[in-house]
């Protein structure tokens, strides 16, 4: 049994809100009538009741489709974030080694420069790394010849394929969908043969199967931005200035306009001063209508703000120095070249070096050979003063023959021959 004081409290409840659902049927019935009284402050329910209640936020959901729609798509800075870390490391060749040794010369270097018809080295990595930015994911395909050499490689949509799980939850297979065509891949976990699926990810801490993406992690501060720039766009679309009210002070004791004067009050602002097109257009107004500008509210101000703040926000998500960016109000890097070599070394190597491990392995067990991937480090740009340095320390160490000094550089050893003609040359100093 309930006490009689919380009886009590819980029919004043009801009992309010039984009125409130009564004046609101009130108003729906006679729309008319209280669009008059809202304009005259009184009528059918002697005045209004305005209700407001906080709205929840209204997110982007986040599969892959929407996200790359809602980011990528139409998001300036997540595009640029994904463009920026996607054309540098795709621009990084990867070199190979046998065991100690560079390879110069080998199958796998000839598919990566051109994997397949369509594609040319570069924009099969780039798509790779495309895909792991705003996917997570990324998967390649492998066409193999009767001896299970790679002819082909394919970078597959990650959209397209699902991981099918087996009564214990490992992978048993990848379907790749397209349509209503679906093709099965069957993963044997205990074979030697290599996969003909590769699937790279990124790391998520909640998920076995699949990855986590910088765009999935962005994706609240992407809204809040594109929600900004629609914030400014309406705006201009407003005349680009504060909005006002139009108020009626009519002379002949009426409170209030007729309803055909309303209607063509309504329309006339619309027309003629409402839009980038009308901006600055002086408005003539009669009859005892006075026009009352309003000031911009708090959150006109600082919308501009908040955007900002979410670029940085986007920027932080993918790992790209907002200064790269050209972003105002970010002064952690003291020059561009400094944030250069941040984004180098905590962006592009990590992604560089988790891609050719993953390819290394794959490719390793298709040629039964120990062949590794490497980044050329020399062909970072960012990195040049570092490598100099390098090369200055490792050439004046004495205690390096010739032959280790150019391993130490990362170079294949030199031909017996140049070998025999620096030994002269040291016996003749």
């Amino acid at each position: 049994m309930m006490p009689g004081r919380a009886l009590n409290a819980l029919a004043e409840t009801l009992d309010t809100r039984m009125k409130l659902i009564e004046m609101l049927r009130g108003a729906l019935a006679s729309p008319q009538t209280n669009r008059l009284a809202y304009k005259s402050g009184a009528g059918a329910l002697g005045g209004v009741v305005a209700m407001h209640m906080g709205g929840r936020a209204a997110w982007t959901p986040r599969d892959v489709g929407s996200l790359i729609r809602v980011g990528y798509a139409t998001n300036a800075i997540a595009y640029r974030c994904t463009r920026l870390i996607c054309d540098s490391a795709a621009a990084i060749p990867l070199l190979l080694h046998k065991g100690d040794e560079r390879v110069l010369a080998h199958p796998v270097l000839t598919l990566l420069e051109k994997p397949n018809p369509a594609q040319s080295g570069p924009a099969f990595l780039e798509a790779i790394y495309g895909h792991l930015q705003s996917a997570g994911n990324a998967n390649v395909r492998a066409s193999v010849s009767k001896t299970g050499h790679p002819l082909e490689l394919h970078a597959l949509r990650p959209d397209r394929v699902n991981i099918v799980l087996d009564a214990d939850g490992w992978p048993e297979a990848y379907e790749y969908q397209v349509d209503k065509n679906r093709q099965r891949f069957e993963i044997d976990r205990f074979a030697n043969d290599p996969p003909i699926i590769l699937h790279l990810k990124c790391f998520d801490p909640l998920d076995d199967h699949y990855g986590m993406s910088p765009l999935k992690a962005a994706a609240k501060s992407i809204d809040v931005h594109n929600a900004a720039g629609a914030w400014s766009k309406a705006l201009l679309d407003n005349a680009a200035r504060p909005s006002g009210a139009v108020v009626y002070k009519g002379g002949d004791g009426q409170a209030h306009l007729t309803e055909s004067q309303y209607e063509r009050l309504v329309e006339e602002l619309e027309s003629n001063h409402q839009g980038a097109r009308n901006a600055g257009r002086p408005m003539l107004l009669e009859g005892g209508l006075d026009w009352k500008p309003m000031g911009f509210s708090p959150a006109d101000m600082e919308f501009q703000k908040t955007k900002d703040a979410a670029a940085r926000e986007i920027a932080l998500a993918f790992g790209v120095p907002p200064m790269l960016l050209g972003l105002p109000g970010d002064n952690t890097y003291s020059n561009y070249q400094e944030a250069n070599r941040a984004f180098t070394r905590q962006t592009l190597l990590p992604l560089l070096r988790r891609t050719a491990a993953d390819l290394s392995g794959w490719f390793s067990a298709a040629y039964r050979e120990n062949l590794t991937l490497t980044p050329d480090l020399d062909a970072l740009p960012a990195l040049a003063s570092e490598r100099d340095d390098r090369w200055r320390r490792i050439t004046q160490a004495e205690f390096l023959t010739p032959d280790e000094k150019r391993k130490a550089l990362g170079l294949p050893s030199a031909p017996l021959g140049a070998k025999h003609s620096q030994q002269d040359d040291a016996d003749v100093e």
